[in-house]
């Protein structure tokens, strides 16, 4: 299923799970080079997550816990309306221009799974992993400046649980396939350059039906950010003894794909004319890192 990642530089994407197309450079990496730059991408990541934060405890704070819950009654119900305007932020973000300079991760294991492919510099992974899991917090509390006490008193600021016959394994397996499932719709896509147009649509919708198939069984994260900053503010015992989860198996999950990706990828072969081995076709962006290009 996934095929190399024949992918230039300048289309090198990531996800809610993220990802964005590129504008003169594209998602997946900053837009521009130098430190300046890098600081400037991080930062809009911080931004760009701590706004879908805010939709995503706004969109449960209405939709779960008001009296519009009466309009939709059910759980299921109730968890697709909130992954729709998720979904909808996440295809907002993705497309906005902030989205392409950045790569609209708003993820730290789309992070690490661009990284493990090639297509991100390692440089940038902690600072983009930091934004993330601060704008999560920011984000967070944010929604309960704005909506007040029911935010923390009534729905633990959106932290998310396991259903309580779920084993602490079987959660671990179902966030790390999820985050799999939603990594490998990514890299698919990121594999033909004709295709990279669609990521800001199939990847919010791969992360809706995430929410709806797992929101009452684990809650539907796939994500660490979407975690972090709920389960600090929550401060519940629930919420600590399974935070380690949340945050390990998205990174594991995610991995899996990448590690399939990296090691199908197209190895260097040597010209008979040029003597050092280069590259047949397009060059990987870890080529271009270490040509020593814009990364």
């Amino acid at each position: 299923m996934l095929t190399s990642v024949r992918v230039s530089a300048g289309r090198a994407t990531g996800t809610t799970s993220g990802g964005g197309t590129g504008e003169g450079g594209a998602a997946g990496r900053p837009a521009a080079p130098g430190g300046a730059a890098a600081l400037a991408a991080a930062a809009v990541e911080f931004t760009l997550t701590s706004g879908v934060l805010f939709v995503l405890v706004t969109a449960v704070r209405w939709v779960m816990v008001s009296p519009l819950s009466r309009v939709l009654p059910g759980s299921h119900l109730q968890l697709t309306a909130v992954a729709v305007i998720v979904g909808a932020a996440l295809a907002w973000a993705l497309s906005s221009s902030w989205g392409r300079y950045s790569g609209g991760h708003l993820n730290p294991a789309v992070t690490l799974a661009l990284w493990v492919t090639g297509a991100f510099p390692g440089r940038r992974v902690l600072p983009y992993v930091a934004a993330q899991l601060t704008g999560s917090v920011v984000g967070t509390g944010l929604a309960r400046l704005t909506w007040g006490q029911v935010v923390g008193a009534r729905m633990d600021y959106a932290a998310v649980q396991p259903a309580p016959a779920l084993s602490t394994a079987a959660l671990f397996t179902a966030e790390a396939a999820a985050t799999a499932a939603i990594l490998a719709v990514a890299l698919l896509l990121m594999s033909r350059p004709a295709w990279t147009r669609w990521i800001p649509l199939a990847l919010p919708a791969a992360t809706a039906v995430v929410i709806v198939a797992l929101g009452t069984l684990t809650g539907g994260s796939a994500n660490p950010a979407r975690q972090f900053g709920p389960a600090l503010w929550a401060h519940q015992p629930v919420h600590r003894s399974h935070l380690w989860v949340y945050l390990v198996a998205p990174l594991a999950g995610a991995a899996l794909p990448a590690l399939v990706t990296r090691y199908r990828a197209p190895r260097p072969r040597r010209s008979p004319r040029s003597g050092p081995a280069r590259w047949r076709g397009r060059r990987s962006e870890t080529g271009r890192c270490a040509a020593g290009s814009t990364c």
